[in-house]
């Protein structure tokens, strides 16, 4: 299986889901984030949704990490199928601070053109 990586900000975090496992009886739990980055076509934004499953990795997501974050998020892609419908979901396995940081806005000090 391959590993993909994205670069991006966190944009958002949204609510943690939980539920009873059918097969084990026992607890689970898993959040998505949305990071995007500007490496679209002609530079427009992308947006990935990411999941976390796991208790830990739930909790480690929003302790460790916040919105406006710069991340290198490694992940694999996963498919499955329910009732002749098919799920893609991208399985973020390690998140971590970029070392690339997000360019700030260039201020440029103006010289008035003044005639002498």
């Amino acid at each position: 299986m391959s590993n993909f990586k994205v670069t991006g900000t966190i944009k958002e975090f949204l609510e943690v889901k939980s539920g009873i496992s059918k097969a084990t009886d026992k607890e689970w739990k898993k959040q998505i984030f949305i990071v995007t980055n500007n490496d679209g076509y002609n530079g427009n934004e992308m947006l990935y949704a990411f999941e976390v499953f796991g208790a830990e990795k739930v909790d480690n997501l929003t302790k460790y990490n916040k919105v406006g974050d710069v991340v290198e998020v490694t992940f694999n892609v996963k498919c499955n199928e329910y009732n002749g419908n098919y799920y893609t979901s991208l399985g973020a396995w390690n998140i971590k601070k970029s070392e690339v940081e997000q360019p700030e806005a260039e201020i440029e000090a103006v010289e008035p053109d003044l005639p002498f």
